[in-house]
């Protein structure tokens, strides 16, 4: 059966709109977390956001022309500055390939066509579906592979790498460009979170995302979009592609148990880890990094915390763990895969992104959460957990690439 490479990779985050941008920021501790602008906030208690800047705009021109891009949100515009950077950073060349045989997955809650945006109507239909992304890059290139979205809460674009992996493995595409976006920096939904007390109420942005932190008290909205692409080792070799890793391994679980808490200590997010390393035939001794799914809830934290100690026994100890939430917020749709560049950036490059704002320790919390500072280690194993509302569980496994 076929290994599942990562041959491209694309970013656009409130750190960085290319992935270069994006890794340097992480390693160097920057935090892309301020006060909101993008709408008034007088009359919600979540005053901070990682809110991206205009200056993605300008890279999306480079790719999708203006009568394209008049179909489109923010959210959507961001996507595909993501997606035409994975697919030049790929290097691949379509018209040589079987256009049939690539397909295309995105990681979509919604396209976040609200407030502001909707004062300019024009192509509102096309701006409100939430397919138009996948099918704007299919349009471009050729792609005639299959081509949708899934929609599972924060595991989103986790779901979709799952998905595209085993589209590669059971022989029906030789690639899948997997996106996910997240832009929800908007009345309805920060007005919706502070409801149910997910959202962070902190400020101050540098005490706001706290994962891991004894003063955490909730999540802080980010936007962000990614895109990876992987393909079947047999694709790579034929046209000589740059690969960064192997996605070894991958989980789905549904805890089936509350729309927005945990299962109890953290039980099924172990299940998620073990049924992955199981599946990618991996020990759980030789998992060198977790990237957290580390929201800075209270339960999240706690539970996710206890998941890794059951799962790793002795090891948890020697594991370092961290959150890039703390820099970039969380970006929901978008989570799995611009965590995902995470790990297949640290496999990469031997370095481990920190958890940044890690000031005020959590006694009942005592893994190794890489607080502040970035750290050089051999990495050869990462796993990246997302835990979506509703029980939406994936653990992605990656492995350095060896023939």
């Amino acid at each position: 059966m076929s290994k599942v490479l990562i041959t491209g990779m694309g970013a656009v985050t409130s750190i960085g709109s290319t992935v270069a941008d994006y890794w340097n920021g992480l390693v160097e501790g920057k935090c892309g977390i301020d006060k909101i602008t993008r709408i008034p906030v007088d009359d919600h208690e979540s005053k901070v956001a990682a809110q991206v800047d205009d200056e993605f705009e300008t890279l999306v021109k480079k790719y999708w022309k203006k009568r394209q891009l008049n179909a489109t949100t923010k959210a959507m515009r961001m996507t595909l500055a993501s997606s035409g950077e994975a697919i030049d950073d790929s290097g691949v060349d379509f018209d040589t390939m079987n256009k049939d045989r690539v397909a295309l997955i995105y990681g979509v809650i919604n396209n976040s066509y609200r407030d502001a945006e909707k004062d300019t109507p024009l192509n509102a239909i096309l701006k409100d579906t939430p397919s138009v992304c996948p099918a704007l890059v299919s349009i471009k290139y050729g792609l005639s592979g299959t081509s949708f979205n899934v929609s599972t809460a924060c595991a989103s674009s986790a779901y979709a790498m799952a998905l595209g992996a085993q589209l590669i493995k059971c022989g029906m595409y030789d690639m899948v460009l997997i996106g996910g976006m997240g832009s929800m920096v908007s009345h309805a939904a920060i007005k919706g979170f502070n409801q149910i007390m997910a959202m962070s109420v902190c400020e101050d942005p540098s005490c706001a995302s706290v994962p891991f932190t004894a003063n955490r008290d909730g999540f802080v909205m980010g936007e962000g979009a990614g895109t990876v692409i992987l393909e079947s080792e047999e694709s790579a070799k034929r046209r000589n592609a740059k690969v960064y890793c192997e996605l070894a391994g991958y989980s789905m679980y549904g805890e089936a148990h509350d729309l927005t808490a945990p299962l109890t200590d953290g039980t099924g997010m172990e299940k998620t880890m073990r049924m992955a390393l199981e599946n990618a035939g991996i020990s759980t001794e030789d998992v060198d990094y977790i990237n957290a799914h580390g929201t800075s809830t209270i339960l999240n934290d706690k539970y996710e915390t206890m998941a890794i100690k059951r799962l790793l026994g002795d090891h948890a100890k020697d594991v370092p763990v961290s959150s890039v939430k703390a820099a970039i917020g969380h970006t929901l749709g978008a989570g799995g895969v611009l965590e995902a560049i995470a790990c297949i950036k640290a496999i990469e490059t031997d370095i481990l992104p920190p958890t940044v704002n890690y000031n005020v320790p959590d006694p009942e919390l005592d893994l190794d959460y890489i607080p502040n500072k970035a750290r050089q280690k051999k990495i050869d194993v990462a796993l990246s957990n997302s835990f979506g509302f509703g029980g939406h569980n994936a653990t992605l496994v990656f492995r350095r690439y060896s023939e």
